[in-house]
């Protein structure tokens, strides 16, 4: 019986359509697999100005353009559209009276098929354990990517670690304030250097981090705990790198430090929990029980909680790759590890009073256990 799959849309807006295609371009494209008596082959449909780039480059056995499939009528000169029709008048030629999607196909497909009389189907599962399972370029794009990460991470907490003060504890870099938009701006400026696409970073300083994903505004200050948080994309390979440090200028208090000894304590345990066949949600049970063993809290804080009080609010980590969000997740209904998984371990703790703390790693999940890709130290020193 003859079948077939369909993924469709733009590879630079769908990360998995690219990753199925491996070719980069910005119009609609569709890849269409029809397996007959055991054989498999796929067509690829794209612009007619990109098709020789596409047969030196791109994962297909066939590319065509949509003039090569436009029905009866012709074809609409709206490009999406046209790309859409031809998608309908291949799988017509082919005989086919049904094809299966996966859960990112554009609703113009859809349409355009089942116009004809074709059936769409879609497989929601499809694609997402091939993207999760990471080979060993994909392995190798992330531990890039992660290297550059630190490169400038480590640059930032050097930066915010070395800065002078003024009078009320302000820091100054060259002699002005230094603010979190400010080094936001330093952040990307170094990102753009090394060939990355940086969205904006996470520098919250104080009571302003006690939200984990405030990304920071206004001066940074001394004796305060300053999150970064950064997560740039490589231009060339797409795939990220994230990572988190807390750096404090001047004075640890009592309180940050033991915040910060959880937050690192949790880390192992979480790390040391992960592993192909445990799911999320027992790395994130880890987490729980390595933050609350050291006396703080887990979840939103009650209404009536003082400043003081400390809790992490979010999940343990998520998986990462072409988007830095991706399946899995390490949080409550987390499903178990496959190796190849790419995921962060990064719990924090947060509190009005004092601010936040968080760290960071990427870690590759393996059969007995995983491999991290940072060497960055823990610590909230960077001076």
């Amino acid at each position: 019986m003859k079948t077939a799959r369909l993924m469709a849309g733009v590879p630079t807006l769908n990360a998995g359509l690219y990753r199925r295609i491996r070719f980069l371009v910005g119009d609609p494209v569709a890849i269409i697999e029809v397996q007959d008596a055991g054989k498999t082959e796929s067509t690829l449909i794209l612009r007619d100005i990109e098709m020789q780039r596409a047969k030196v480059s791109a994962n297909a056995d066939h590319i065509a353009c949509p003039a090569e499939y436009a029905p009866a009528g012709g074809l609409s000169g709206d490009r999406e559209t046209a790309t859409a029709q031809s998608v309908a008048e291949f799988l017509l030629r082919s005989g086919l009276k049904e094809v299966t999607s996966d859960r990112s196909l554009p609703m113009i497909f859809a349409e355009m098929i089942q116009r004809v009389g074709i059936r769409v189907l879609c497989d929601t599962e499809w694609g997402l354990i091939e993207r999760r399972q990471k080979d060993a370029n994909e392995i190798e794009s992330l531990r890039f990517a992660q290297s550059q990460t630190e490169l400038v991470m480590k640059r930032a907490l050097q930066t915010i670690a070395k800065a002078s003060t003024d009078a009320s504890g302000v820091l100054l870099h060259d002699g002005t304030p230094l603010t979190s938009e400010r080094m936001q701006s330093m952040i990307d400026v170094w990102f753009l250097e090394l060939g990355f696409s940086n969205p904006c970073s996470i520098v919250a300083c104080g009571p302003v981090g006690a939200d984990c994903h405030d990304h920071g505004h206004g001066p940074l200050r001394t004796n305060e705990p300053i999150i970064v948080d950064i997560f740039p994309r490589d231009k060339k390979s797409l795939y990220n790198g994230d990572c988190t440090r807390t750096v404090v200028h001047g004075v640890v208090s009592p309180a940050i430090a033991a915040m910060h000894q959880a937050v690192v304590a949790a880390k192992a345990a979480a790390t040391a929990a992960v592993r192909a066949g445990v799911t999320g949600q027992s790395v994130h049970e880890a987490t729980s029980r390595s933050i609350e063993s050291s006396g703080f809290h887990m979840g939103f804080p009650p209404n009536d909680a003082s400043p003081d009080y400390a809790s992490m609010p979010h999940g343990t980590g998520h998986g990462i790759g072409l988007e830095v969000h991706e399946p899995p997740l390490l949080a409550a209904g987390g499903p178990e590890l496959l190796i190849g998984d790419v995921v962060t371990i990064e719990p924090g703790l947060y509190c009005k009073a004092y601010g936040g703390v968080r760290v960071e790693d990427i870690v590759v999940v393996t059969k007995d256990g995983c491999v991290n890709l940072n060497s960055l130290p823990e610590g909230l020193d960077w001076s």
